[in-house]
């Protein structure tokens, strides 16, 4: 879910520099390599949240379905009221 932003952003800071600078900056690769990390594990997270394995993060892999998937089970629907296989519930 984190990804199609910080991969937007990235391409936007690295147009941005283009066009001030005059020549290409690598910027999308390094915005991306630092960002991409912590939106995996906020995902992950979000996922043992709703009390189902890391493994659904790959749902993204499919085309539009997995995008809208992952929006709605990660972005939108409570998290798993008490506790469940993944710990507690942060929220109580």
């Amino acid at each position: 879910m984190v990804f199609v932003p910080v991969i937007l952003f990235s391409i936007g800071v690295d147009l941005a520099l283009d066009y001030v600078y005059g020549d290409s900056i690598p910027v999308f690769l390094i915005l991306s390599s630092v960002l991409i990390w912590p939106g995996f594990a906020i995902t992950v997270k979000r996922w043992h949240d709703r009390d189902k394995s890391a493994w659904w993060v790959l749902i993204i892999l499919v085309p539009i379905v997995g995008l809208i998937w992952t929006m709605i089970e990660v972005g939108h629907l409570q998290g798993t009221v008490g506790s469940n296989q993944y710990g507690d519930d942060p929220l109580q």
